[in-house]
């Protein structure tokens, strides 16, 4: 077995909402293989004490804190990458939110404001970085997509029409720019144990009901999605574009 097909040394990867829950996991992942990390987040104080803590360990890490869901801010954010390297290899679309209540209870504010943080951020994102990524030679970008863009699960839906289109996304850039050797893939975790899924996984109810239909009968935990998404970047996973993997215990198998 070459060992350096599961490696990332000496690559850079650019990644959202990298300071809690899965962006956290996926940082770290990304580090234990070797890959240098630019983190983008909108919280400056948590944003700034991790670089610094990361920074002390000897670990690579750059930081810029801004809100990838406002209007332009995906350009400035390559641009800050582009500065601070001069090229990228990886980036990891993992911004995200959402806002849980029936349909006809959303406002059009609340409606653009998922489908800018999980969308819009996620495609100006990858338009921009493109050129990078092309330059790398082996470019890859992964999607943290849900399995509420693949079936219904109570999420509200402009989460789950907002993680389907990442899903699309994924398949259209990855036969896009397949002839600029850039690989595009996606993760479709189930719930797992993160600040965004908090309020669901504190309501008794609410968690008996998922782990009654989840095969493996426990929550994900960040890691074992970071684990997915890293491998999606790692040349051993070099013939694999167009995917969209569940990362779910077995919820997507389950049926009736």
């Amino acid at each position: 077995m070459n060992v350096l097909n599961w490696q990332l040394t000496g690559r850079r990867a650019l990644v959202t909402g990298g300071t809690k829950g899965i962006g956290e996991a996926i940082v770290k992942t990304l580090l234990d293989r070797g890959c240098e990390v630019f983190i983008v987040a909108r919280n400056a104080d948590l944003l700034q004490q991790q670089v610094a803590a990361y920074q002390a360990d000897g670990c690579p890490v750059e930081g810029l804190v801004a809100d990838v869901s406002r209007p332009g801010m995906a350009r400035q954010v390559i641009d800050a990458v582009q500065q601070q390297w001069g090229r990228l290899d990886i980036l990891i679309n993992n911004a995200g939110t959402n806002i849980r209540r029936p349909t006809v209870d959303y406002s059009p504010d609340e409606f653009e404001h998922i489908l800018n943080t999980n969308l819009r951020s996620a495609f100006e994102l990858s338009q921009a970085a493109y050129p990078l990524l092309k330059v790398s030679g082996h470019g890859s970008i992964v999607f943290v997509s849900s399995v509420a863009g693949l079936t219904h699960v109570g999420s509200g839906s402009p989460y789950g029409v907002s993680k389907a289109a990442l899903n699309q996304l994924t398949r259209n850039l990855a036969v896009e720019w397949a002839a600029d050797n850039i690989r595009v893939n996606a993760v479709a975790p189930w719930y797992i144990r993160t600040p965004l899924a908090e309020p669901v996984l504190t309501n008794p109810e609410r968690l008996e009901g998922i782990l009654r239909r989840t095969p493996m009968k426990r929550v994900g935990e960040p890691d074992e999605v970071a684990s997915a998404a890293v491998f999606f970047c790692l040349p051993a996973a070099g013939y694999i574009t167009g995917q969209t993997l569940a990362v779910d215990g077995g919820f997507m198998a389950y049926g009736l």
